[in-house]
């Protein structure tokens, strides 16, 4: 898949995933620098928000978008990937109010990023994505977004997490 930001193509590292894979197992950060893998949320639907810096216009839209839709979708996991240091990421969600998601760094490893196929080997951040992973660990819908600054499809993403409960 081609990806754009800011209208240069760019390369993503890692493996593309797509509806019906199992989804990837990663390590990221929590705020409190705690470890948190895919199975920490075993048994859950997961809706991944994947944004390239929670500090820019698109990703605090898209943030407080899915934050919003969180407070009404049953037993979803909202969660919001970037590369973000997990301070930046907690003092973002205090300042703005978010409750309903959790923000998660993978800025040490990109653990995320290459297991997801969306680390940005030029820039070092993530392609804006979003995925759905139903409680069987399967991976039910997946976006990457083809122009980083662009928003992804909320409606098509909110769907597919209400589909996989």
């Amino acid at each position: 898949m081609a990806v754009t930001f800011k209208g240069n193509a760019v390369t993503l590292m890692g493996s593309q995933v797509k509806a019906g894979d199992k989804a990837p197992n990663f390590t990221v950060l929590a705020n409190d620098l705690s470890e948190v893998t895919l199975d920490d949320t075993k048994g859950s639907v997961r809706l991944i928000s994947v944004v390239p810096s929670i500090d820019t216009g698109v990703c605090d839209a898209q943030t407080r978008r899915f934050n919003e839709e969180a407070a009404k979708l049953d037993n979803v996991k909202v969660l919001t990937v970037s590369v973000d240091l997990p301070f930046a990421q907690k003092r973002w969600c205090g300042a703005h109010g978010i409750e309903n998601v959790q923000t998660l760094s993978d800025h040490r490893d990109l653990s995320f990023g290459e297991a997801y196929g969306v680390a940005i080997k030029e820039l070092r951040l993530l392609a804006r994505s979003v995925f759905v992973i139903n409680s069987n660990d399967e991976v039910t819908y997946a976006e990457y977004v083809s122009e980083v600054t662009d928003h992804p499809n909320y409606e098509a993403a909110i769907e597919a997490a209400k589909a996989a409960n």
